[in-house]
């Protein structure tokens, strides 16, 4: 049995991010294949569980959620020491045998101890600002890993050695069986078009998105929360003004809250499809999930997206804006045909992430 440490400093169940989500998968992954996980977050104030996954405490970083970038970095320039030291002990306590870093900043790989424990993993969630990558390359890591080639390449572009970065996709939290193709009809021709996303410019939920919403003679949901963390400070809670404004105008479209990790997949099932507007997507955790259940995906052809949703969807320039993603929305809903074979294929795709699997290959990088 392995023991792996995932440190996150934003982590906290539930939370309507990427990251979080992806984490909290690869850690359950890891305790069904019969191993032992644990997740160390400042976002927490006491040990608990999750899913058979060991949550503990970072408590020597005084971090208030949400957070900025820049905010992050000087406090742990300025506790650097006590940190490493905490999760030196930690490690010691918990009897880890690898660490995850899961993310240059966020993920403390920019400080982390370089002698404990025995492997010590960086994940590349994303690029990021070469200030923190280049920090947690100084520090030797036995391992870099990322979600998808995507962020290789880019990497590679910014001058990075990434030809040596392992690929280890994200996987699915829960596995929901799809809906059957009786039903699958149904929700065509009636059924609601969902979002979900964090509320972030670059999630490309913005007043535009929803001021262009067509009526499309049924529901169109959106669900935004807020994130532990933000690139400027209150650009959540504006963006949520922004968005409430335009949805009062806009009677085709309805705004909702977050929900929990557990839930996403049922609601994305009872989707006739899924708008992943994202500007940037260095995997699409939201367009896996919805694939996997059958509903098929409509949302630009950014980063990894392509070659994630491939014919399981609809794919648009992202210079053909929010009005391109609309317009394929009405014509992949107005194709029974094509609609059918787009929800075949998406289950389909979704196969190679499914958890036994993402955690073998985790399981080779960090043993």
């Amino acid at each position: 049995m392995t023991t792996v440490a995932f440190i996150l400093v934003s982590w906290t169940p539930d939370a309507p991010a990427g990251m979080e989500r992806a984490t909290a998968a690869a850690a359950v992954a890891l305790t069904q294949a019969g191993h032992r996980a644990v997740i160390i977050s400042a976002a927490v104030t006491e040990p608990g569980l999750y899913g058979g996954v060991q949550v503990m405490p970072l408590l020597t970083l005084p971090v208030t959620l949400p957070c900025d970038d820049r905010t992050l970095r000087t406090l742990l320039e300025r506790h650097a020491g006590w940190i490493r030291a905490e999760l030196v002990g930690l490690y010691r306590d918990l009897a880890v045998d690898a660490a995850v870093y899961v993310d240059a900043l966020w993920g403390l790989g920019r400080i982390a101890p370089t002698r404990s424990p025995a492997r010590r993993i960086l994940a590349a969630h994303v690029v990021g600002h070469d200030t923190d990558l280049h920090a947690a390359l100084d520090r030797q890591p036995d391992a870099v890993i990322a979600p998808s080639e995507t962020v290789r390449v880019e990497a590679a572009a910014r001058g990075y050695p990434a030809d040596s970065w392992r690929i280890v996709p994200n996987t699915l939290l829960v596995e929901h069986p799809p809906r059957s193709e009786l039903v699958r009809g149904q929700l065509r021709r009636s059924g609601p078009v969902r979002v979900l996303a964090r509320l972030s410019p670059v999630k490309g939920v913005t007043a535009e998105f929803i001021h262009t919403a067509p009526d499309l003679n049924r529901p169109i949901e959106v669900a935004l929360a807020h994130a532990g963390f933000e690139d400027t400070t209150g650009e959540q809670h504006q963006l949520a003004l922004q968005c409430r404004t335009a949805a009062d105008h806009n009677p085709n479209i309805t705004l909702r809250g977050g929900m929990s990790w557990l839930a996403v997949p049922a609601w994305l099932a009872e989707a006739a499809l899924v708008i992943v507007p994202s500007h940037r997507e260095s995997f699409g955790l939201v367009a896996l999930e919805a694939m996997s259940v059958g509903t098929p995906v409509v949302g630009y052809a950014v980063d990894n997206l392509p070659h994630l949703v491939g014919d399981g969807g609809s794919l648009v320039p992202l210079s053909e804006g929010p009005a391109g993603l609309w317009r394929a929305v009405r014509d992949l809903l107005d194709d029974p045909v094509r609609y059918e074979a787009t929800s075949r294929a998406a289950d389909y795709r979704t196969r190679d992430y499914r958890p036994a699997l993402c955690a073998d290959q985790l399981l080779k990088v960090v043993s």
